[in-house]
């Protein structure tokens, strides 16, 4: 059973597009937590904050459910799906009107310990 311990966290309704987060998303991928948290703390992207507190969020799922020591924990998995899109109308010259897309973003991650005891 402790083989298949891992901790999962999810954000949803981000409002940041996901093609946005995912530049962030594809940094920390694969890193362990440490490393992945030392990224995003420099990293100059506005998904960035979301995606370092959404990985602090697993982290303490890990400790709280699962008894995982944070130490070995790595990203195993992270991924962003697109969430609704609010959809506002721009006015143009000449009676026009030009669409405006806000996207929202759904990230999720799991984290995985890299060593098993």
């Amino acid at each position: 059973m402790a083989e298949t311990a891992e901790a999962r966290a999810h954000a949803r309704y981000v409002r940041i597009a996901p093609r946005k987060v995912r530049i962030v998303v594809d940094l920390v991928r694969g890193r362990d937590v440490r490393d992945a948290q030392a990224i995003l703390r420099h990293t100059p992207k506005r998904a960035s904050k979301v995606v370092a507190k959404l990985i602090q969020s697993a982290v303490a799922n890990a400790q709280n459910n699962h008894d995982l020591d944070p130490r070995d924990l790595y990203v195993a998995a992270i991924w962003v799906d697109g969430g609704p899109i609010l959809k506002r109308i721009h006015p143009r010259s000449r009676g026009q009107a030009f669409p405006i897309m806000k996207r929202t973003s759904h990230i999720s991650v799991v984290l995985k310990p890299r060593h098993q005891h």
